[in-house]
């Protein structure tokens, strides 16, 4: 697996191709990244597979069988992904035969929930200081920080996984309503389309879940057995579970794009008293939320090979990664 100095040493590159026809080609032992003009070719950049861990190509691009074959040698994860970061095709060599740790998935007991309480107790962490950002002072917001800083140090103390679930969807529900008080606000209603709010963080929520898929690829995971989020037929239970503490960057991103008015009502239609985004407008949202994550790639990477590292090694929950908004 990879290690501290892989991480300092070696970096995450990623291609936007969405609005650019490029190609990547292997140039003198070097990763070349080309824009394709009409009449020429122009060099955008080289890099040493040496120094690359991952490459990510959004969008559509043309890749050369030499550059497939370094990125084999050099162990460079190869990440293709549609303009939603849903990932399309992924090869990492270092994973491929991590069966111990698939083995120490399926062994792992359902009621064993130190390592959900880690992860439910950083996504409450995260949506406490979410609200702090705001500033605001009223009722709702006041009541929600409340209850997020009595659930923080009553929530590693809970045994029983419905009091659990209980727990983070109470919480929930009333950071949502202090988050978005000034959106008309009506409550949390994933997949149903019933307002703009929702249907923005349906769209956000799953480019955060795409993206992170790609870090949890890179170690070997089977992706459908979670800590948290129970087996279920084709459900990616694991992804499911670790983008939790990272959903506040969702919200932060969509709360800031209404009030700057990236985002508006008038970006969607009603169809049979359903919210669809129109198809025009798919780009700017997709580009809102890309530019978040992206930001935040090192932390993704950093997460899931902590993760990865506590997982194995059975480590305690004060050991387990804490992302911190």
């Amino acid at each position: 697996m990879f290690t501290h100095k892989d991480i300092d040493m070696r970096t995450i590159f990623v291609v936007n191709c969405i609005e650019h026809n490029r190609s990547l080609r292997v140039c003198n032992g070097e990763l070349m990244l080309e824009e394709l003009g009409e009449d020429k070719k122009e060099t955008l950049t080289k890099f040493p597979f040496q120094k690359l861990l991952a490459l990510f190509i959004i969008g559509h691009i043309t890749v050369t069988t030499p550059l497939i074959e370094k990125c084999k040698k050099y162990g460079v994860a190869l990440v293709v992904m549609k303009p939603n970061l849903r990932p399309v095709f992924f090869w990492a060599n270092s994973a491929e035969a991590n069966y111990l740790l698939r083995k120490r998935q399926f062994d792992y007991r359902t009621e064993d929930l130190t390592v959900a309480k880690a992860i439910v107790y950083n996504k409450v962490l995260n949506q406490k200081s979410a609200l702090l950002k705001t500033r605001k002072k009223d009722e709702l917001t006041i009541n929600a920080l409340e209850l997020c800083e009595a659930s923080l140090n009553t929530l590693l103390n809970t045994t029983d996984y419905n009091q659990l679930m209980g727990l983070e969807g109470t919480i929930a529900k009333s950071f949502f309503s202090a988050y978005f008080q000034n959106q008309n606000w009506k409550g949390r209603h994933p997949r149903m389309k019933s307002d703009v709010i929702n249907v923005t963080l349906d769209i956000g929520y799953t480019i955060l879940f795409n993206f992170m898929e790609c870090f949890v690829r890179m170690f070997g995971f089977d992706l459908y057995v979670g800590v948290y989020h129970r087996l279920w037929f084709k459900r990616k239970s694991l992804v499911c579970d670790l983008i939790e503490p990272f959903r506040c960057l969702i919200d932060h991103a969509t709360l800031l794009a209404f009030n700057r008015k990236q985002f508006s009502e008038k970006d969607f239609t009603l169809i049979k008293q359903e919210y669809r985004l129109k198809y025009e407008k798919c780009a700017d949202y997709y580009k809102v939320f890309y530019d978040t994550l992206i930001a935040h790639k090192t932390d993704f990477f950093k997460f899931v090979q902590q993760y990865y590292r506590c997982f194995m090694g059975c480590k305690t929950a004060k050991n387990y990664p804490l992302f911190e908004f």
